[in-house]
């Protein structure tokens, strides 16, 4: 099959889905509002509620979610051959994956710009927030510390790497100021300026000598960028999400999406067939990359190019804090996943195009590659011009730079810099990994002055600077110490796991909202997809549990699996019991904007009423307010 129809069926799945299905969401079931006022006008504090410009937040929301889920999952998942990913991808991410996430910051924008633990404890209990808070910690420090550990693969021992990653800290403290404080609102400028400024810091990290000083000095060692990444992120999860954050991630964001689609262009221009079949003998188990059956360790393995639990963290964390008009709810939330999800199109691409037998000699270690009797084809040309060692490097960034090298340098014009390409592919891998790290890290901050503001009101001060300085150090010093020691890689299958099932529990809860807004004719949308993942999930847990870990004594992950699924079907079973008392409850009232919704659960009263709709004078001064 020819790479490039997969490409054209994507687009037009992606851009199909968006018109119809997304809006139909947005219009109909949501029942968006440019009138009413989001938290980053009615909390506004300029530190972590601050309404920014929606082309800014959707490039800080696709660089915080996209991480190494959609680059490296569909390329593990390539084992199986390219149907059963490619079709995941594209019904997950329409279906599922885009949903979640526009649903999820919907339901964060209408509670405050609250986490999904405190949303859970509004809609579901006390008790429920509670085991989703210890719950979604968990999975947040597993995930963090899984995504710098491949930074951290991708970065050491590479000086152009490190000197690209390092310098687009200072390009986006400069775009923070001129878009806040020099040039308030001009984006254009600052975006033409850091874009600029990037490709020329690209181009000179590739014209470092090797054996200058300069190159010496960026060559850092495993332990010395696993300081550096955990205090790089709590500097930047400290600091005004204007400053560092929100213009980091937008200037990585041109990074990404220009490097995917000159790899488009480049499949457009070069035609590359997909070399690995449609199905492989793989699909039943025993596979070199993954040991499991295609069903159900394709949902898993694919996880952010499909759907996430991530992004519920940070559909409730920091984007709903920053939304100026909830109208920019789809294009952010639906819009940015359907990217993510072309970009794991895009990576499964770049995986296929490569032969069998030399995709399983870079992604099986030696031993596992040795049983299966095949010879390699290309391999050692293809070691030769990126200059690498690439064979039994498993875990999917090689042989994804590898990929795209290959159709990178098959472009006119390009031939003989494959390995320029592979180095710049890998230096990809970190920026478009690395920017979840620091959102997800600001996060963690917000979970954590929530838990201790229970205790300690103070933390709930959002200009607490005492507070903000111990939450942000302690979450960054927990999942920093894992990327320290490396315990963490042995516990990745884990993370896949918890990182789904917090997925289905993000559609189960706002579900209950949904049920509560009376909209329940439209439960399907968000429950049918929850409760899919939830099983399947569940299922590929149980499967972890019983095949691999308890086998090879692994007791303490079968007992971390065993506690995350039970968390997480304990806020199930509550959300399902929730979800019968709505359902029974016929009364309606309006809230204070008109809209009609069954009566309020207990307590709730600062989000339902049932006063009239207030006038044009009560809403500016409820928005000055």
């Amino acid at each position: 099959m020819n790479a490039l129809t997969l490409v054209f069926v994507s687009l037009c799945t992606f851009a199909i889905a968006y018109r119809f299905y997304g809006l139909f969401i947005a219009k109909k079931v949501l029942g968006l509002r440019s009138d009413r006022p989001t938290p980053a006008e009615t909390c506004a504090d300029g530190i972590d509620y601050v309404k920014t410009n929606k082309y800014v937040l959707y490039g800080h929301h696709f660089a915080a979610i996209a991480a190494a889920g959609p680059l490296l999952g569909p390329v593990l998942a390539a084992q199986f051959g390219f149907l059963p990913g490619a079709l995941w991808i594209l019904i997950g991410c329409v279906l599922a994956g885009g949903v979640h996430d526009m649903v999820v910051l919907f339901a964060s924008v209408r509670h405050k710009g609250q986490s999904l633990a405190l949303i859970a404890e509004s809609e579901i209990g006390k008790t429920m927030g509670m085991v989703a808070s210890f719950a979604i910690l968990f999975i947040l420090i597993l995930t963090l510390a899984g995504l710098s550990i491949a930074v951290l693969n991708a970065l050491f021992e590479s000086f152009w790497g490190v000197f690209v990653v390092a310098s687009t800290i200072p390009i986006a403290i400069f775009m923070g100021l001129w878009m806040s404080r020099i040039r308030p609102g001009d984006v254009r400028t600052a975006s033409l300026l850091g874009v600029s400024v990037l490709a020329v810091v690209i181009y000179a990290g590739g014209a470092i000598d090797p054996e200058s000083a300069l190159a010496s000095y960026l060559r850092l060692s495993k332990h010395q960028i696993a300081i550096a990444i955990p205090l790089y992120a709590f500097i930047a999860s400290v600091l005004p999400v204007w400053f560092l954050l929100a213009p980091r991630d937008y200037l990585s964001t041109y990074l990404k999406i220009t490097t995917i689609a000159t790899l488009a262009v480049g499949i457009f221009f070069v035609h590359p067939e997909l070399n690995m079949p449609a199905i492989t003998p793989f699909t039943g188990g025993g596979g070199p990359v993954l040991p499991g059956h295609v069903l159900p360790f394709v949902f898993i393995t694919i996880a952010c190019g499909a759907i996430s639990g991530f992004h519920a963290i940070i559909a409730t964390g920091t984007t709903p804090k920053m939304i100026g008009n909830e109208r920019d709810i789809p294009f952010v939330g639906y819009g940015a996943m359907l990217m993510e999800g072309f970009v794991a199109i895009m990576a499964l691409i770049a995986a296929c195009v490569l032969i069998p037998e030399d995709y399983f000699a870079i992604n099986s270690a030696p031993a596992a590659f040795a049983k299966l009797g095949m010879p390699t084809v290309e391999l050692d040309r293809l070691a030769l011009e990126v200059q690498e060692k690439i064979q039994g490097r498993p875990g999917g960034a090689v042989s994804l730079a590898v990929g795209m090298a290959y159709i990178f340098d098959s472009l006119p014009y390009m031939k003989g810099l494959m390995k320029y390409w592979y180095h710049f592919a890998i230096m990809f891998e970190a920026v478009f990994i690395l920017t979840a790290v620091d959102a997800g890290t600001r996060v963690g901050r917000f979970l954590l002055q929530e838990l201790f503001g229970k205790v300690i009101p103070k933390f709930n001060e959002t200009k607490w600077m005492p507070g903000i300085l111990i939450t942000g150090g302690i979450f960054s010093f927990l999942w920093g110490y894992l990327v320290y020691t490396g315990d963490i890689s042995t516990i990745w299958p884990l993370f896949g796991m918890s990182n789904q099932l917090l997925a289905a529990s993000a559609l189960i809860i706002v579900t209950t909202m949904l049920i509560r807004m009376g909209k329940a004719r439209y439960m399907w949308i968000t429950a049918a997809p929850g409760i899919f993942l939830a099983f399947v999930t569940l299922y590929a847990g149980y499967l972890n549990i019983i095949d691999a870990y308890l086998p090879q004594k692994l007791y303490l992950l079968s007992s971390l699996a065993a506690l995350v699924m039970a968390m997480m079907i304990i806020v199930i079973i509550g959300t399902f019991k929730r979800w019968g008392e709505l359902l029974q409850i016929k009364e309606r009232v309006q809230d204070v904007w008109g809209d009609m919704v069954i009566a309020p659960i207990e307590g709730e009263s600062r989000i339902l009423t049932a006063e009239p709709k207030p006038s044009i004078e009560q809403e500016q001064a409820q928005i000055s307010k």
